[in-house]
């Protein structure tokens, strides 16, 4: 007796097996929850009088019409490259940086070879950012053995991040980094070996002495007590 129930358990445990819903085969390339940067180039040409850096009002004008259409914006990636000698080349890339910076936007000098004879040629790099498809619930609800992460997760991050950036073309690579002041490192050090330290004020507007400070730190602390 015992024998057939257990023969007839079978074919019972199988058909509750086959109502049960498998294992997940999620993966991350069906829905990557990433970011997608997708690019454009183009380049304009600017003329010089031979032997000038200065630009001309008619091609002042041009650079700035080019800026105030938003065939260049700060948000672009701006390189200039220059012909002549080297002192007409960072005077020229000097004089259009100038006439961009009125418009917020920064270039950067790039040398490169084949720039016309007095000439510049400026190349603008728009990079433009598309989010992911967010919520992401791709992948089934059902019960996953496989320990993966969800098909959601990240996603608000990568959203989240791709909104926050202010210059699309920093995901792609990094800025340069330029010359910086060292004036206010050196005044720190100066004032720290000469004792001149600026201690904080009080919110009554009197000098705070290093005791008080300290005193106030430990009843904040509740080590006073």
């Amino acid at each position: 007796m015992k024998t057939r129930l257990h023969l007839l358990a079978i074919p019972v445990m199988l058909a509750l097996a086959a109502c049960r819903p498998g294992t997940a085969e999620y993966t991350e390339a069906e829905a990557p929850n990433l970011l997608r940067v997708d690019s454009a180039a183009t380049h304009l040409e600017l003329a010089f009088a031979a032997g000038s850096y200065q630009l001309s009002p008619r091609e002042a004008g041009r650079l700035h019409e080019l800026a105030r259409s938003g065939r260049i914006s700060p948000e672009d990636r701006v390189t200039i490259s220059t012909s002549g000698d080297p002192f007409l080349r960072e005077h020229r890339v000097a004089t259009i940086s100038s006439e961009l910076l009125r418009f917020g936007i920064v270039a950067a000098a790039s040398p490169v070879a084949g720039v016309p004879r007095d000439h510049a040629v400026i190349a603008v790099g728009r990079y433009m950012i598309s989010l992911p498809a967010c919520p992401n619930w791709s992948q089934a609800s059902a019960s996953d053995f496989t320990n993966a992460k969800s098909s959601n997760f990240g996603c608000a991050t990568a959203s989240n991040f791709g909104l926050m950036v202010s210059s699309p073309a920093d995901l792609v690579s990094g800025r340069a980094l330029g010359l910086t002041s060292g004036r206010q490192a050196v005044a720190a050090v100066q004032r720290y070996n000469s004792e001149a330290v600026n201690t904080p004020k009080q919110f009554d507007g009197a000098a705070a002495s290093p005791g008080s400070i300290a005193g106030a730190a430990l009843s904040a602390s509740g080590g006073g007590k």
